[in-house]
This record gives structure tokens, sequence and C-alpha cells, in this order.
């Protein structure tokens, strides 16, 4: 055990790492231990004994921002398919994780969510889990630019109406398609609720760290909707973990001007 990790947060953690895992045998101890043990229990003791017991965000809460994080950066298969197969012990819904993945495509693109889709398949046949493909609830064609200017409205608020007034005079259809597809085709499915969403997007425009304008705008959505200030900063705080430090602090000082505002 490292001498500068904490007895009671290695114990801590390895009793959250178990939850998650599924197992009392931590994996990442024997994956690390012939090269770098005292990073396993450093991770053990800092990551799962002290940021995941935290109040503020629920367990399946803090396994489905990470797994955002995870598959919005990219490049993290087996860490984003470990924490896929935590969100299904800790109770996330399998239905939640594939639209956590479809949500992606807006925000990290295509390429992200696809990515993110294979890793739940992978995930879901070793644990056994079918998954029925949910139906798009998509507003009939000629209401749909309506539908999703409406849905804009209510989760982003005037913020969110800013944006779209601003892409006018370069790229109008860009601002059309951030409407209509972003919210008035996926933001209107099932499988997550507006909050549920959010954080979802919170956690990747945070973990990606190099969208600040738009993580703004979203973590206004976030408290419109329902979602707390401690949630949003739980989120941060989880991120820390998973995108690193820097990004989680330009993330938290976002945050200070977006609850200030608000």
């Amino acid at each position: 055990m490292n001498p500068h990790t904490l007895p009671h947060t290695l114990s801590l953690g390895r009793a959250r790492l178990a939850a998650i895992e599924g197992s009392a045998d931590a994996s990442i101890l024997d994956a690390l231990g012939d090269i770098a043990p005292d990073l396993a229990s450093l991770a053990i003791g800092f990551v799962y004994g002290e940021i995941y017991p935290r109040a503020g965000l629920s367990l399946p809460e803090r396994q489905l921002v990470t797994v955002a994080a995870l598959a919005a950066m990219g490049g993290l298969a087996p860490q984003l398919e470990f924490h896929l197969a935590g969100a299904l012990n800790v109770g996330c819904q399998p239905a939640e994780l594939v639209e956590a993945m479809i949500h992606l495509a807006v925000y990290a693109g295509f390429p992200a969510a696809l990515n993110g889709i294979a890793a739940a398949r992978a995930v879901f046949a070793r644990a056994g889990v079918v998954v029925a493909a949910a139906a798009a609830r998509q507003a009939a064609a000629g209401s749909r630019y309506e539908a999703g200017l409406a849905r804009l409205r209510e989760i982003d608020g005037e913020a969110g109406v800013r944006v779209i007034a601003s892409l006018q005079d370069i790229a109008p259809d860009l601002g059309r398609f951030i409407i209509e597809f972003a919210f008035g085709d996926i933001y209107a499915r099932p499988g997550l609720d507006l909050a549920s969403r959010e954080l979802v997007t919170v956690a990747a425009l945070a973990a990606m760290g190099s969208a600040t304008p738009q993580l703004k705008v979203h973590m206004h959505g976030l408290l419109n909707v329902g979602g707390t200030r401690q949630q949003l900063v739980e989120t941060i705080i989880q991120i820390a973990a998973y995108a690193g430090f820097p990004r989680a602090i330009n993330a938290a000082l976002a945050a200070r001007e977006v609850v200030a505002a608000h």
C-alpha cells in the first residue's frame, strides 16, 4: 500500500469499487501490480475512497457522468467498458446507457457515439443483457423546428437562443440543425429525462475541455431543468478523476459564473 494513502480511504475505496465492479477482488490491483502498484492504491484510495462516497450525486449518476466523459474523450475503450459494466452493477438501466451514447452524437460527434455504442454492445453481450431499440418520439415533420425551438427554450433559455442567433450571419443552417436535430430529435427521445441529459452533456463538454461557452450554456440548462448546484459541482469533481484536474478547474470556474448569473 502506498504510505501516503490513508488506510480508511483505501478501505472505503475497496468497498465502493467492489460495488461498482461486482467483485471483492479489485481488478486494478492485478492489472497494475507488476508495474505501478502505488497507482492502483492511489486510484482506489482517492477516486473510490474520497470522490465516489461524496454526497450530491447518486452512485448510478456518478457512473452515468463517468461513461459520458470517457466516451466523449475517446480512445479509452477499456475504461469505458469497465464503467459501463459498473453502471449496470449499480442500477443504471441498459436503455439509459444506450441513450447516453446516442446523446453524445450531438456534443462529441457521431464517431464517439458509435464507439460508445460498440463498447456498450460488448459489455451487454458479456452480461447477457438484451436491449430493445427505443423508438424516437419525433415531432411531425412540419413542426420539427417549432418543437425543437420550444425544447431549446425550456432547457437552455435565452442563453441557447443567443447561440442560435449568433450563427445567423455565418451559418444559419447550423443553427437550424441544432434546433431540429439536437433538440427536436435527440432531446425528444425516451430513455433519459432532461436532467440526466444535461448531466451527460455537462460531463462530456467538461471532459473534452475545449467548449467552455457551450459548457456554460448547458450548466444553465442543468439548473433550468431541475438539476442542483450540488449536482453540477459534484459532476465537475467527478470529472477530475477521469479527465484531469486542469479541465475540472476550468469547468469549476465556468460553473462559478453560471451559478452567480443564475
